[in-house]
């Protein structure tokens, strides 16, 4: 098997999966693009800042805000007293736990039939290589704060995750 042949299909294998979870998981928050990915996030990170999650979501500040104010507005978002006087700090809502769980279990269903095509051998040697992938791919903290912004970081403590442990790495 050629190197261009595994290429092409991963890139098939990764379009494919990012559209079933995408599909499942703004349907889970009822809404699209960054919302999901701003529950998740929030849910594993409460009290993070509005610049915090800008850079997680890799969107403008502007863009973070009208985000928030929509959140805020359906009641999934509280905005607090951050740190010091001048900051923000973000914290879901009852509603918006439930709904961030809601996105989580609807992108482990997206994901579960690709898992249950594999035998327990070749899931622990997914696991293995996917790991590594991870830990190729992720070039600092920021970086890895955006690979994992629909991550169930409850599944995946920073001690044992890829990503996390890569970029400590990057920016030691």
């Amino acid at each position: 098997m050629s190197d261009a042949r595994t290429a092409n299909l991963l890139g098939a294998l990764v379009v494919t999966l990012h559209d079933e979870m995408e599909s499942a998981t703004t349907d889970a928050a009822e809404h699209g693009a960054a919302y999901p990915a701003a529950l998740a996030t929030m849910l594993g990170e409460p009290g993070l800042s509005i610049e915090a999650l800008r850079q997680i979501l890799g969107l403008s500040h502007s863009g973070t805000v009208r985000l928030l104010d929509a959140l805020e507005q359906e009641g999934t978002v509280e905005r607090r007293s951050g740190k010091d006087a001048r900051s923000v700090a973000l914290q879901l809502t009852a509603q918006g736990k439930r709904q961030a769980r809601a996105v989580l279990q609807a992108r482990q269903g997206a994901l579960e039939p690709a898992l249950n095509a594999l035998t327990g051998p070749e899931r622990a040697q997914l696991l293995r290589l996917t790991e590594k992938l991870l830990g190729a791919l992720t070039r600092n903290r920021q970086h890895s704060d955006h690979i994992c912004r629909l991550c169930d970081l409850s599944v995946c403590p920073d001690a044992s995750c890829p990503v996390n442990c890569a970029a400590q790495g990057a920016d030691a």
